[in-house]
């Protein structure tokens, strides 16, 4: 039997929400994300602000220059998530096999539900009738056999579109298709490949696997397999995240290494609080950082798995330590990555209060959980909320 799987994909995710609920918004431009005199970037765009080319993860001070009479609305994550939550649900009363892939879209394996919905092609219309009369927005989808042509698919008739690929038909869909839909091909691929003739898909599919393999190794036979629309990955609906993370972009280009400092303490902390509650524990620590104007850099760390939040905070203060750093900073952050089940790590043999940390912050997630995030935080962070740069 072939698989029947959809990615359903809200349609300007954030921004849409907004409209809905501020109805003077409705048909005009919106930019979620910072103001426009900020230094953040766009989290989201409407549709009626992309003709004017603004894009998600913009600098938002590009966006205002592109689109100046755009309403600029400030990110309301808790607002969303409750939103994602909602439409969780409703896939989830279609099959049990549901993989969120972020807040706003999801894989799920529609593979037998047939005598509950119809064919999946019902199934899906039924999905977005539903997320439409609850939510009072719209979703498109795709429809394929595998996750990489149904997300290819869903991509190609929004808003509120639907595009089936049947069994059998993925290599001529996805032949007339530009490279850079398949997964992997970003801007550095995407010139070597149209440097060696590659510009859709269709002629990739052309190319023998040996010189695939050749010129870009391991990552060629994936080029390879996904040309011709091949995908066997099974939808997975508790599958770990790669990575949990947090980051700040200053108001103000920061030189000062104390702030810094205190800046990523606040950010360990939240990334440990989410890493808790997830049940996971990273092993690797990530420190990014964009010095003036717009140079992004990233430095790495790998050790014992931990769920402290100091501990995360040490490996990436000892990576910041290292950079002889000679421009202002305009943004930091940390993420913590290749997780695992909490409690499986060493860390508290080489660190007898790291155990004790650990028990004592679950402690503190359940105040928080009851009194607010801002309940019992550490002295350090307590100080850096007196100060005016807050």
């Amino acid at each position: 039997m072939a698989r029947a799987i959809a990615h359903v994909d809200m349609d300007a995710f954030y921004a849409s929400i907004e409209q809905r609920d501020r109805p003077e918004l409705r048909g005009r431009p919106v930019i979620v994300g910072a103001s426009p005199g900020g230094r953040g970037v766009v989290s989201a765009a409407s549709y009626e602000a992309r003709p004017f080319g603004v894009r998600s993860a913009m600098p938002v001070s590009r966006a205002a220059r592109l689109c100046p009479h755009a309403a600029f609305v400030p990110v309301d994550m808790e607002k969303y998530q409750r939103v994602s939550v909602q439409v969780m649900g409703i896939l989830a009363d279609f099959s049990p096999m549901v993989e969120p892939v972020s807040v706003d879209e999801a894989f799920l394996d529609l593979t037998g539900t047939e005598p509950l919905f119809g064919t999946p092609l019902d199934a899906v219309r039924l999905i977005k009738q539903r997320i439409r009369a609850e939510t009072q927005l719209t979703a498109s989808a795709g429809l394929a056999t595998n996750k990489f042509v149904a997300k290819v698919a869903s991509e190609l008739e929004k808003p509120d579109g639907l595009v089936v690929v049947p069994a059998g038909d993925e290599a001529r869909f996805l032949g007339v298709l530009p490279v850079e839909h398949l997964w992997g091909v970003g801007r550095v691929m995407s010139k070597e490949l149209r440097d060696l003739g590659f510009t859709t898909i269709g002629q990739l599919q052309k190319a023998p696997r040996a010189v695939l393999v050749k010129k870009f190794g391991k990552h060629g036979e994936a080029l390879a397999d996904l040309a011709h629309g091949r995908d066997d990955r099974p939808v997975e609906p508790f599958g770990v995240p790669k990575s949990i993370g947090a980051e700040e972009t200053f108001g103000v280009d920061c030189t000062d290494h104390a702030r810094l400092r205190t800046t990523l303490r606040g950010q360990a902390e939240r990334v440990a609080a989410e890493l808790r509650a997830g049940g996971f524990a990273a092993a690797r620590v990530t420190l990014k950082f964009r010095l003036a104007p717009f140079e992004t850099h990233t430095r790495s760390t790998s050790g014992e798995r931990t769920q402290d939040g100091l501990e995360l905070y040490r490996r990436a203060a000892a990576l910041l330590e290292r950079e002889r750093l000679t421009r202002p900073v305009r943004l930091i952050g940390l993420s913590a990555s290749r997780l695992g089940p909490s409690g499986t790590g060493q860390l508290d043999l080489l660190d007898p209060a790291a155990l004790r940390r650990e028990r004592l912050a679950r402690v503190v997630d359940q105040l928080t959980t009851r009194f607010g995030r801002d309940a019992i935080i550490p002295a350090t962070l307590l100080l850096r909320k007196t100060n005016a740069w807050i």
